[in-house]
């Protein structure tokens, strides 16, 4: 419509190796041997022997003793009485088989991007450097290791530094791995057994050989996620000698004093496509490969298992086009796994499916209950920003308690299962195969409740009565959540719940004139809650017809019509034409048939349904007070001079009176009122009436509001009529400026206002 009148804005409706020979103490030889890590023991008479042994650190373990070393120490106090069996918990841990070699699961064919950060570490092995500490940290699969490996072996390359690798991932492996870094730094069997056994300080005696080591090294803790295991025995320093990287998953500061922080994310989406090329380039193009790497959220662990599958495929080889299909269409995380090598030992941070599980297991175990929880909760929801102010609402209550979600937030940040991003509004933002994961291992017992609670958060946090207002980055940011929420949900019941909470939000982001958002919203609403509820169930075709209101704001007047005809027939049949979701649809639709040139249909369609909401919703109801003042922007002066013309005339107090004078509606109908007395030629009530409102508009909404634009051009009108051609000129041209910005060049409402800038310009 290339009126001035308001564009009626619709209505509110996630140990040492083994013994050797041994005497009687009679000097005699012993009869029995030992091997490996079996002892034997010999006797005469009556005795008793008790040894003491050194036991590993388990989670919950606590040392009792002062020392930098008082775990180890307390370790070597548990005592056993010999009754002639051994068992596995009487040894010490093996050590690791290499200090000297990355112990890596499976090594990228290039490793990509990570260009800053491997500079920054190489210039830590230049010579003469020394006494420092790099922390890489983020989720897992991000290749923490494999930037760390891809170090070492730079570090290492024609013996410039020793190299020095340890598995950092609990105490047994640790302890195990830094003595045998004493080994191999020059300790003598007696300074390493007296460690073992508790007499010494292990990590005092680790520091010391590395401290006097004859070479300069690297030392590598890997997968350090627990920091307490380092904290507690003092394991983790710094030496003028060497270089020491930690990979962890624990990102906060406190963790590390005196370390350098450096965050690994996941890869640039080139990168990320090169990656899969490097593994399979015989299954699709580069861009192809980016398509698939968007999908994998361009996560390294992701991206590698991916390429094993389609580089292992011998009888039927995938493209990576139907590799993307299928992630599409199934179970994502399985599909990723299945690239893990078959024949390998099941390691669970090599499967994407099961590392994060790790960590999980750990917030149990340290009574952090509550973290499993709320990432379980993320989980149901999208790998988008997320508002933290959802997580601050009462709701959660029903599945941890309000006081523990920060505590609960806090762990995931800082085991880097989430992390906090700001984009003028605080977020958080976990990554999608992480969501899936957590998703597809989530007890189905739980999801139930899961899927309430987050319904509830996201319900609460919609306007329960959308208004016009301002763009309001919090709803566009809802969107996503609501939408992956609906498609996780499987009950028909929750999944009404949840296309309810989505078509209301679709309506708050079209008042905002996000009609964009707008549109993706109640389109994605509707195709997934037509899959779990019928194509004509009340609440689909009421998420249709929000997206056919959204589509006439866009400018796609055509798909506007087929979709609101449709969908207003479907309603009529099924609910009857008075029904006030069909009413709503029969409003949509005029708007878009008077702007096609259909002015006859439109209006006597919208007669229609202002006589019906008046019967069905009375006469002091918004809805009805819309569709009256509508009206007012299709009458001629001949109409309006009619008993229908004059009593629509002071609707404007009729609105002021029921609705008050700040209201939407009640603006919207001194708009349309100053149109109507324009179209009389009453020119100055007209531009007295519409001065007011553009005024009103820009203050409540602002200078780029869609409806505050209408006004204006209305304004520009008025003062060209009263002869003000200059200002109803520069009026205009800002106009058609904002319009194009906003809606594009293209946009009918962006000609029409273009058309009347020409036609007051050659006036």
């Amino acid at each position: 419509m290339t009126t001035g009148g308001a564009t009626d804005d619709d209505d509110a409706t996630d140990d040492d190796g083994g013994g050797g020979g041994a005497t009687n103490g009679r000097g005699g030889a012993m009869d029995g041997r030992a091997a490996n890590d079996g002892r034997v023991y010999q006797a005469s008479g009556d005795q008793h022997i008790t040894e003491h042994h050194h036991y590993g650190y388990r989670p919950g373990d606590r040392a009792d003793g002062g020392h930098p070393d008082s775990a180890d120490r307390a370790g070597s106090r548990s005592g056993a009485r010999f009754d002639g069996r051994f068992d596995d918990r009487d040894r010490h841990p093996a050590a690791p088989d290499s200090v000297r070699r990355p112990t890596v699961g499976r090594a990228p064919v290039v490793l990509r991007d990570r260009a800053e950060v491997l500079a920054r570490l190489r210039e830590s092995v230049a010579p003469g450097r020394g006494d420092e500490v790099y922390v890489l940290h983020g989720m897992g699969g991000c290749g923490k290791t494999a930037v760390a490996s891809a170090f070492f072996e730079y570090a290492t390359a024609g013996g410039a530094r020793v190299g020095l690798w340890v598995n950092a991932s609990d105490r047994a492996s640790l302890r195990a791995g830094m003595l045998a870094v004493a080994a191999d730094r020059g300790a003598g069997d007696g300074e390493l057994l007296a460690a073992r056994n508790g007499y010494r300080s292990a990590a005092d005696l680790v520091w010391e050989r590395l401290d006097h080591s004859p070479e300069p090294w690297l030392l590598v803790l890997d997968n350090a996620d627990d920091p307490a295991i380092l904290r507690d025995g003092s394991w983790l320093r710094g030496s003028p000698r060497g270089t020491v990287v930690v990979t962890t998953r624990r990102s906060a500061a406190r963790w590390w004093p005196g370390a350098e922080l450096q965050h690994v994310g996941v890869l640039p989406r080139e990168d990320a496509a090169r990656v899969l090329c490097d593994l399979a380039p015989h299954s699709g193009t580069p861009a192809q490969a980016a398509e698939v790497a968007d999908r994998l959220g361009r996560l390294p662990l992701a991206l590698t298992l991916a390429g094993g599958f389609l580089s292992h495929q011998v009888i039927d080889p995938w493209t990576m086009d139907a590799y993307g299909r299928r992630l599409d269409e199934g179970e994502r995380v399985a599909l990723i796994d299945q690239g893990a090598d078959a024949l390998a030992d099941e390691d669970p941070r090599q499967l994407v499916g099961r590392t994060w599980q790790l960590t999980l297991d750990a917030f149990e175990t340290n009574g952090l209950p509550e973290a499993a929880v709320l990432l379980r909760l993320l989980a149901r929801l999208a790998p988008e920003p997320l508002p933290l102010s959802l997580l601050g609402r009462p709701e959660i209550g029903d599945v941890l308690p309000r006081a523990r979600a920060e505590t609960a937030l806090r762990a995931l940040l800082d085991h880097s299962l989430t992390e906090r991003v700001d984009i003028g509004v605080r977020c958080v933002r976990s990554h999608g195969v992480l969501l899936d994961s957590v998703a597809a291992a989530t007890p189905p017992a739980l999801r139930g409740t899961l899927d309430a609670t987050a319904a509830r958060l996201l319900d609460a946090a919609v306007p329960a009565r959308p208004d016009a207002g301002p763009y309001d980055p919090v709803s566009r940011l809802l969107a996503p959540h609501v939408l992956a929420l609906l498609r996780r949900v499987t009950e028909p019941s929750a999944a009404a719940c949840v296309l309810a909470v989505a078509t209301r939000l679709a309506v708050a982001l079209h008042r905002t004139g996000d009609y964009p958002s707008a549109e993706e919203t109640a389109h994605a609403a509707a195709d997934l809650g037509a899959g779990a509820l019928g194509a004509e169930h009340r609440l689909v075709l009421a998420a249709r017809s929000r997206q056919g209101r959204a589509l006439f704001r866009l400018g796609r007047y055509a798909e506007a019509e087929t979709l609101l005809s449709r969908i207003r027939a479907t309603q009529e049949r099924l609910f009857g034409p008075e029904d006030p979701d069909t009413l709503d649809s029969c409003h949509g639709l005029q708007l878009v048939l008077v702007n096609l040139g259909r002015r006859d249909e439109a209006l006597a369609l919208l007669r229609t349904t202002a006589a019906a909401r008046h019967r069905t919703l009375g006469p002091e109801h918004p809805l009805t007070l819309r569709s009256r003042s509508s009206l007012l922007t299709m009458l001629t002066a001949a109409e309006l001079a009619t008993a229908e013309g004059r009593s629509l005339l002071s609707l404007p107090d009729e609105c002021r009176r029921h609705l008050g004078p700040d209201h939407t509606v009640t603006l919207g109908a001194r708009h349309n009122h100053a149109w109507a007395l324009y179209v009389l030629g009453r020119h100055e009530a007209a531009e007295e009436e519409i001065q007011h409102v553009t005024a009103a508009y820009r203050d409540r909404f602002g200078p780029d509001y869609p409806i505050a634009l209408a006004a204006q051009q209305l304004l520009a009108r008025t003062r060209s009529a009263l002869g003000r051609t200059d200002s109803g000129i520069e009026l205009m041209t800002d106009v058609v400026a904002r319009r194009a910005h906003a809606l594009g060049p293209d946009h009918p409402f962006t000609a029409a206002s273009r058309r009347l800038l020409d036609e007051l310009t050659a006036h």
